[in-house]
C-alpha cells in the first residue's frame, strides 16, 4: 500500500478486527513514520454516531484544552483575532472559548452544533485553527490539512503519537478497534515531514501539536504546563467574556 503522507511504499505490520467483525490490515511507512489502515470501507457503519459512545473524556478534554489554549493564544497569537474550531463536534470548545473572551467560530460537516449555534464559520479571516482529536479520523490527511491551511497557516491540534516500538492491536487503546473511526496514526517524524512539505514549523507539546508559520521555541511553549497553577485564570482577567454579548446577539435574532 502507498503511504498517504509521503507516497512511499508502506509495509503491512498486522491485522486487527474492527467493529468486532472486519479483519483490517494496518500499514507502516518507514520513510515518514505514518501508520494507516487499508482503505476504510466500514466508515458508514462506524459513523452512525459521529461522536462515539466510548469517548467518555469528551467534556474533561474540552475543559483542559480551554485552559491551555487560553495561555497559548493569549501569549503567542493575536488574542483579539478570530479563531476557528475545525471539526468542532458539538460546539463545546467554541462555547468555552467565547465565554473566556476569544472570538471563536465553529465548523463541522458531520456533527450537530449543539452549544455554539449562531457562531458557525462565516468566511472571516482566521488567526489560527484548532482541531482536536480529528487527525486520526482523516481518510486523506493531506487533503484535510490543505483545507485548513486555506483558512490559516496556524493549526493547533491534538492526537496521540504512535508509541515506539509500534504496539500490537491489543496493546494500544488509541487504535479504537471497537468504534472503527481511527484510521490514521502519526509520529513526530510524520509531522516533521508534513511541516517541511508546507513550509511550516512543528512543535510537539505532548498532548498538543502545532503546525504554524510562527517560530515559537519549545522552551517558551513549556509555559503551557502552568495551566496546572492557574496561569490561565490570570490571563482571563485581561479578556472580556462574550457570554452576555452573545446572549444579546442571539436574542436579537429571534
Amino acid at each position: 500500500m502507498i503511504c498517504k503522507i509521503c507516497n512511499q511504499k508502506a509495509k503491512q505490520i498486522f491485522t486487527a478486527q474492527i467493529l468486532n467483525k472486519y479483519d483490517t490490515k494496518y500499514f507502516h511507512c518507514e520513510n515518514c513514520g505514518f501508520v494507516q489502515t487499508e482503505e476504510p470501507y466500514w466508515l458508514h457503519e462506524a459513523y452512525v454516531e459521529s461522536i462515539n459512545i466510548s469517548d467518555t473524556g469528551y467534556m474533561q478534554r474540552n475543559l483542559i484544552l480551554s485552559q491551555k489554549l487560553t495561555i497559548l493564544l493569549a501569549l503567542f497569537f493575536d488574542k483579539n483575532g478570530s479563531f476557528l474550531d475545525y471539526a468542532g463536534g458539538y460546539g463545546v470548545f467554541v462555547r468555552l472559548m467565547r465565554d473566556i473572551g476569544f472570538d471563536f467560530s465553529w465548523d463541522d460537516k458531520y456533527t450537530t452544533n449543539l452549544f455554539a449555534r449562531g457562531f458557525e464559520y462565516s468566511k472571516q479571516p482566521i488567526e489560527a485553527i484548532t482541531t482536536f482529536e480529528s487527525f486520526e479520523h482523516f481518510v486523506n490527511p493531506l487533503e484535510e490539512i490543505e483545507k485548513m491551511l486555506m483558512f490559516s497557516k496556524n493549526i493547533i491540534f491534538s492526537t496521540e503519537l504512535v508509541p515506539q516500538p509500534i504496539p500490537n492491536p491489543e496493546d494500544w487503546w488509541y487504535y479504537g478497534l471497537e468504534h472503527g473511526q481511527h484510521i490514521s496514526f502519526y509520529s513526530i517524524k510524520t509531522f516533521q515531514f508534513i511541516a517541511k512539505k508546507y513550509h511550516l514549523n512543528y512543535s510537539n507539546l505532548g498532548d498538543l501539536h502545532l503546525l504554524t508559520e510562527h517560530k515559537i521555541s519549545n522552551l517558551k511553549l513549556k509555559i503551557l504546563k502552568f495551566s496546572k497553577f492557574g496561569l490561565h485564570k490570570l490571563l482571563q482577567k485581561k479578556l472580556k467574556s462574550k457570554t452576555w454579548e452573545d446572549h444579546l446577539k442571539m436574542s436579537a435574532k429571534k
